[in-house]
């Protein structure tokens, strides 16, 4: 059989005008399990010292050549800091990358920190094309170079392809699911995570302190982590551990991934930082996913009593947990010792008790007419921070959408759909919904998502029944779920039957349902497309069946529906919309004269220049300058930079662009450009949903100065 190059020699030769086809590479194609390791926070140790990296670098590589021959694998390639491995069995992929963290874990036991690396391994199953050469290429190598990128330090990233063969076969200590957007694929991927600290069991705890760099917070949370250290733990605080330079919000979101508990310093101020409410609910979100439920939340108050209410946000997290009291110093070493306890003995916090857990209906009795007139100002103005409350002057009405809201509300079978970025009303807008429909006689139950365990979200029919005994328990309702749930149904027929035969039978009036943070569900699309699915449907039935006229839905989100809905399925394209939107001069005006604040058109424009209408940005400058702890001149100069007001709102919003470089690269060529820019169609929208952007037809530009002042300064 003659060379492939003399196949090509023997090819007549074309005319000179003719263009001569460059023939395909020939390679063979199989089934095989890709290995990708790197090193975490390479660049950064190349750059402090080079030569000692690389060393550390060599030996770390020398060792997991040898593993990888141990269980049958080849070397594909030596990417620098890591290896391109190919075995023909995930098993022995998977059984070689578990040892390699092992023994790269028993081995660090015994060096100094310096001389200890971390490595990341992503692994997926799938088609490759083999080359001369003993090149390898294909999807299934793009995929698992993405998985890599996507592990934790220390830990293992596998697909579903690989789970479904070894999930059987290979013991997978503290495996936990994902659904990750990864970069370069379209649809968010299902992915599985073998955490560090689960390849070798340690007595040793990791303690994340979330704490306000100021006094009494500094000192005690100085304290615990002296405390921790000489008890033998592992303790982060970002003033201690995060090194000039070093990213921090990647540091912060790792350290949090990794930690057994999550130690919270709540002071006065602290309950209204941006950047602790993200922390609290990153922790929860990375606890519920977590089949050992880590970390563990341990909420310590600092001079801020138990009976002060805490923000919206933060009453949602941590309703479920005893919180401690700090009052004095002498307080110190009982609470230190107590955490102490907890944690080298690997306890959980104790939870509140059941009838403190969850929030009841709104009855008629409880609800009280809002007010319709404002006889006079409060001499000392309200922090803003969460929810406005039903009786504050303070909440400033975007005509007609309350009008309308509460028109439709009224309606049979009616259906609300509120959306806006973060901090733009809508929990206070959807709290007036129910007030005002109790006060109309019906049953009013507010919901909000964030209040389901991370079990709830395994699988439909566990998120059905906790939905469907929910709302029964806030109705006062016994919890019958077991007696209408039949295996012989599915779990869609049989949550229907519970609110149909059930709970609307068993009411008089019609029920508002108040579904809040609903972007919870949208995190597991294999729930959330059957969910909302059904809640069309339940739409769609009130139109020709009296029971479902009784039920009437307001449904609150923040960020675009990303899940693959049919559009006769989906209840996001029926109903009233409601986007609020920012408020006008005239409303930011009229809120400035609520604050006693005699502003003249040329004040309010210039808050306007630089917050634009944000209601939360506009009301916590206003807030400020009301109590004299800013001028405005002072608190514009200084807006965006870590040292204003707006340092915890900016930093928050810094954190979840880097958790998502593809929006960090998009949000980058908006805010230095000097018109609008048109981006990729998805990154667009979450940056719209964000609250970043305008959306100018195809078009972004910035929402405000504000934020193209910060993250043009902190992306470059």
């Amino acid at each position: 059989m003659p060379s492939k190059l003399s196949q090509y020699e023997e090819t007549p030769p074309m005319e000179p005008q003719e263009k001569r086809e460059i023939p395909p590479m020939e390679a063979d194609c199989t089934l095989a399990a890709i290995v990708f390791t790197d090193v975490e926070g390479y660049t950064a140790k190349m750059a402090v010292n080079q030569n000692r990296t690389l060393a550390l670098v060599n030996r770390d590589l020398q060792l997991m050549t040898r593993i990888c021959e141990q269980f049958k694998g080849r070397v594909v390639q030596d990417t620098g800091d890591g290896l391109f491995m190919y075995f023909s069995s995930a098993v022995n992929a998977v059984s070689c990358a578990q040892e390699i963290q092992k023994v790269i874990s028993q081995t660090a036991a015994q060096l100094p920190e310096n001389n200890v690396l971390k490595h990341r391994i992503g692994i997926h199953l799938g088609d490759v094309a083999h080359f001369e050469g003993g090149e390898v290429k294909g999807h299934g190598v793009n995929m698992a170079a993405r998985l890599q990128t996507v592990a934790q330090a220390g830990g293992i990233c596998i697909s579903q392809t690989v789970y479904d063969v070894v999930k059987n076969r290979l013991p997978l200590a503290g495996i936990y699911r994902e659904v990750r957007e990864v970069k370069g694929i379209e649809e968010p991927v299902t992915v599985y995570q073998i955490p560090a600290l689960d390849l070798e069991e340690s007595s040793n705890k990791k303690v994340f302190i979330s704490y306000r760099s100021h006094d009494p917070d500094l000192s005690l949370a100085e304290e615990f982590y002296r405390a921790l250290k000489a008890a033998g733990h592992e303790a982060f605080m970002a003033g201690q551990s995060i090194r000039l330079g070093e990213g921090w919000p990647q540091r912060i979101d790792s350290e949090l991934k990794h930690s057994d508990y999550l130690l919270l310093l709540l002071s006065e101020k602290s309950v209204t930082s941006e950047m602790v409410i993200e922390e609290v609910r990153r922790a929860k979100e990375l606890r519920d996913r977590n089949p050992k439920a880590k970390p563990v939340i341990l909420p310590i108050r600092v001079n801020f009593p138990l009976s002060s209410p805490l923000n919206y946000n933060l009453r949602e997290y941590l309703n479920f947990i005893q919180q401690r009291e700090w009052r004095n110093p002498e307080d110190t070493e009982k609470i230190v010792q107590e955490i102490l306890e907890i944690v080298t003995e690997g306890r959980d916090q104790e939870e509140t008790t059941e009838g403190q857990k969850h929030p009841v209906a709104i009855s008629d009795s409880q609800a009280k007419p809002l007010p319709v007139a404002i006889p006079e100002f409060p001499l000392v103005p309200e922090l803003p921070e969460g929810q406005v409350e039903l009786a504050s002057i303070f909440y400033v009405e975007r005509p007609p959408i309350e009008s309308r809201c509460y028109e439709t509300v009224l309606q049979p079978g009616s259906l609300i759909r509120i959306k806006a970025p973060r901090q733009m009303g809508k929990t206070s807008l959807l709290a007036r919904i129910l007030h005002f429909a109790a006060n109309s006689g019906f049953n009013s139950v507010p919901l909000s998502f964030q209040l389901a365990d991370g079990k709830a979200f395994t699988d439909l029919d566990k998120f059905l029944r906790w939905f469907a005994a929910s709302v029964a328990r806030r109705l006062r309702l016994t919890n019958r779920i077991d007696e209408y749930w039949d295996e012989i149904f599915g779990s869609k027929d049989n949550c229907t039957a519970y609110f149909e035969e059930y709970v609307l039978q068993n009411i008089e009036n019609p029920l508002i349902l108040g579904l809040d943070e609903v972007d919870c569900v949208f995190q597991y699309p294999e729930i959330a497309a059957d969910f909302f699915g059904l809640l069309r449907a339940w739409h769609e039935d009130a139109k020709n069946r009296d029971i479902w006229k009784k039920l009437r839905l307001v449904v609150v989100h923040s960020t675009e529906v990303y899940i693959p809905i049919s559009i006769n399925q989906s209840p996001f394209n029926v109903g009233l919309p409601i986007e609020l939107p920012e408020f006008s001069q005239e409303q930011v005006q009229d809120l400035a004269k609520r604050y006693e604040l005699q502003w003249s058109e040329v004040e309010v424009e210039k808050l306007m220049a630089m917050v634009g209408g944000h209601p939360y940005l506009v009301r916590l400058a206003l807030y400020h300058i009301q109590r004299g702890d800013f001028a405005l001149d002072e608190l514009l100069e200084i807006a965006p930079t870590e040292a204003g007001l707006y340092a915890d709102h900016l930093r928050r919003h810094l954190w979840n662009l880097q958790q998502h470089p593809e929006l960090a690269v998009a949000i980058k060529q908006v805010m230095n450009a000097t018109s609008p820019v048109r981006l990729e169609a998805l990154s667009a929208f979450k940056l719209h949903s964000m609250g970043l952007v305008y959306l100018q037809g195809n078009e972004c530009s910035p929402r405000c100065d504000l934020y193209r002042f910060y993250l043009r300064d902190r992306l470059d």
